[in-house]
């Protein structure tokens, strides 16, 4: 449960968000973690029931980000055959009283939260989402995810886990800082490798992170002493060595990558 004062950091940082935006009828954050459905933590504007519709009804491209981990993004969002259920005519009748018809545009930005769960950035617009929408979004990603960190600290029963959030997550953007020197890609496409990668050797994401920093450094990474120390495995410290490998010019390995 997020108290009420990290609950208005969350809406005021929503508010930033669609007016960073311009077209911007509303914003949300919604997140799952330990395997959760995607669930709504904050709304600003029309997002307050638009969200919660495509979540708990209706399907829609805040729940396909969640679930693909891919940016999604529509020109005109009751259109879209992708979602046949979220049409204009549902919402008037299930939600009436709502100013739908103005509803064009969608952008839903997925990004790693920590280690086992995801967050969704979206905002909706009275006009096409593009590409400029999702760099809108990625403007804001990293801030909202420090402020879900800001909501786990909160939470008395949740002190231990939000220290481990926080050593996983700078691992982790270490190691998709790596990956977007080496492929020249962006923060989504890096973060998608990372997993496809530790999938494919089967060994946990903060782990490959970890030793993916120690093997370009050459040197251990920076961690706390103690029980927190995230200790790469054997497995994990191969995998390390074959995606660099596969980074290599004219390397043929793991096209999957």
């Amino acid at each position: 449960m997020i108290t009420e004062p990290v609950s208005a950091l969350l809406e005021e940082l929503l508010k930033r968000i669609a007016a960073d935006v311009p077209g911007a009828l509303g914003a949300a954050v919604s997140v799952h973690h330990h395997g959760l459905p995607l669930r709504v933590v904050a709304t600003h504007g029309l997002a307050d029931v638009f969200v919660p519709a495509q979540l708990d009804e209706l399907g829609g491209p805040v729940a396909t980000a969640g679930d693909t981990g891919r940016p999604v993004v529509t020109a005109d969002v009751f259109a879209d055959g992708r979602w046949p259920s979220l049409t204009l005519t549902t919402l008037l009748e299930r939600h009436p009283g709502t100013d739908w018809p103005r509803v064009r545009g969608v952008a839903a930005l997925p990004a790693p939260w920590d280690t086992e769960g995801r967050l969704v950035l979206s905002v909706t617009l009275d006009r096409p989402a593009t590409e400029e929408t999702l760099k809108a979004l990625r403007r804001h990603e990293r801030f909202t995810a420090m402020a879900l960190l800001v909501a786990e600290a909160a939470r008395p029963d949740r002190t231990e886990q939000m220290l481990d959030l926080l050593q996983s997550r700078a691992a982790l953007e270490e190691a998709k800082g790596i990956i977007i020197a080496l492929r020249r890609c962006d923060p989504d496409e890096a973060w998608a490798t990372l997993r496809r990668a530790s999938q494919q050797f089967n060994v946990k994401v903060r782990e490959l992170a970890v030793a993916l920093v120690e093997l370009l450094g050459g040197a251990p990474a920076p961690q706390p002493d103690g029980d927190r120390t995230i200790e790469p495995s054997p497995a994990a410290r191969v995998a390390a060595e074959q995606v660099l490998r596969a980074f290599e010019p004219g390397s043929a390995e793991l096209t999957g990558l």
